[in-house]
């Protein structure tokens, strides 16, 4: 009953973190478009595509534009 129990929260946790590195359902809704269009290679690489993202970042859209500045400075305020 222990074992299962730990496995349990051990597989909560997991995926609690890797929601966490997610971007928020407004980023995701504003660069679907511009990750499919500059980055599809990239695609489900979250990482990468951040960082194609932000190598991109002239052409993206002024919404993708606007979040990616807002998690910027959401991160230098020491949020995440």
């Amino acid at each position: 009953m222990r074992l299962l129990l730990a496995c349990t929260f051990l597989l909560i946790c997991a995926a609690s973190a890797d929601a966490a590195t997610r971007g928020t359902a407004r980023q995701r809704s504003a660069c679907t478009d511009d990750a499919y269009k500059f980055c599809e290679r990239y695609v489900p690489d979250e990482a990468a595509v951040e960082s194609c993202l932000k190598a991109n970042f002239g052409g993206l859209s002024r919404a993708c534009k606007a979040q990616i500045r807002g998690a910027a400075a959401g991160r230098k305020r020491g949020r995440h």
